[in-house]
């Protein structure tokens, strides 16, 4: 009943749509702790993601669209936020010499500074999780893993349904 009122409904409907809520409620909590610790560093939580990814393909410049496919949130502008980047002095953007469409991104000296200085205080992230011991985070991961292979495999069958059409 505390996920009612929370949310402000009189019932829910069955105990998927409870848990599907209550993703979406933990989710928005966790982007928001995250948010508040990168504030700190003038970045955001999706800035930090194009960083740490540069960072762990460097010294190998990639493009935009390669740096789309490994971000975690998918439906990211990845251009702008590497515009932004780019104009804090975090990343260099050079034109791709094979294809001139491309860019070729690649973590700047003061990115992996900046990103040296938030490796030491990224514990402080895993205390938004404290009330879970270490075996029930590692439960409930398994379990949202299990969650995300259901949504890929409804997707799929949601995407056939639409085009049988």
């Amino acid at each position: 009943m505390q996920l009612e009122r929370q949310l402000c409904m009189i019932a829910i409907r069955n105990e998927w749509q409870k848990a599907s809520l209550n993703i979406i409620l933990t989710n928005s909590l966790l982007i928001n702790g995250y948010e508040e610790f990168f504030k700190k560093n003038d970045l955001t939580a999706q800035q930090y993601n194009i960083l740490r990814i540069l960072r762990d393909q460097f010294p190998k410049p990639i493009s935009t669209s390669v740096l789309r496919n490994y971000m975690l949130d998918k439906m990211s502008d990845t251009s702008r936020l590497v515009s932004r980047l780019k104009t804090k002095g975090l990343v260099d953007v050079d034109r791709n010499s094979s294809d001139k469409r491309l860019v070729n991104i690649l973590v700047s000296d003061k990115g992996l500074k900046l990103l040296g200085l938030i490796d030491l205080e990224l514990y402080k992230l895993d205390n938004l999780m404290q009330g879970l011991s270490e075996e029930e985070a590692v439960q409930l991961s398994n379990l949202l893993e299990k969650a995300r292979m259901s949504i890929k495999t409804a997707d799929a069958r949601l995407i056939k349904e639409i085009q049988e059409v």
